[in-house]
């Protein structure tokens, strides 16, 4: 059975994974569209994506897991694990819909339920996991 901890933890993290897609919504409209500063789409959505991990960074260690640990621990992890989620988003939509045929809804269905399930496991047992080495610094 599940606890209710367990419960809270997991709404804080859907709150902040919301958070943090509005935080790239808005930041790739901006930075695609403001007048004499506009950025092509590809470059403003990358942006906005740093951007929305850097927020998702701390909302995840502030607010998720509240963790001790240490920035120069957790954060390389953090941005691999959103490396790894990236590439995924990517290759997924390679594979069925490129290759094999498939309809994009299936790749965006597949995307929208497997990563952030695949990050809250790995967030929660690898990157902000309480035991882990090198936490914070006394």
């Amino acid at each position: 059975m599940v606890s209710t901890g367990s419960y809270r933890r997991l709404s804080r993290f859907a709150l902040i994974g919301i958070a943090s897609t509005l935080v790239y919504a808005v930041c790739a409209f901006l930075l695609s569209s403001l007048p004499g500063f506009a950025l092509p789409a590809t470059r403003a959505s990358v942006a906005a994506y740093v951007i929305a991990a850097i927020f998702s960074y701390a909302g995840h260690k502030y607010v998720t897991f509240v963790s001790p640990g240490s920035h120069a621990f957790e954060a390389p992890r953090f941005f691999l694990l959103t490396a790894l989620g990236l590439g995924f988003s990517w290759l997924l939509p390679l594979i069925l819909v490129d290759g094999l045929g498939a309809k994009p809804v299936l790749s965006i269905a597949i995307i929208c339920a497997a990563v952030p399930a695949f990050n809250y496991f790995v967030l929660d047992r690898w990157v902000f996991a309480p035991g882990t080495k090198m936490r914070a610094v006394s």
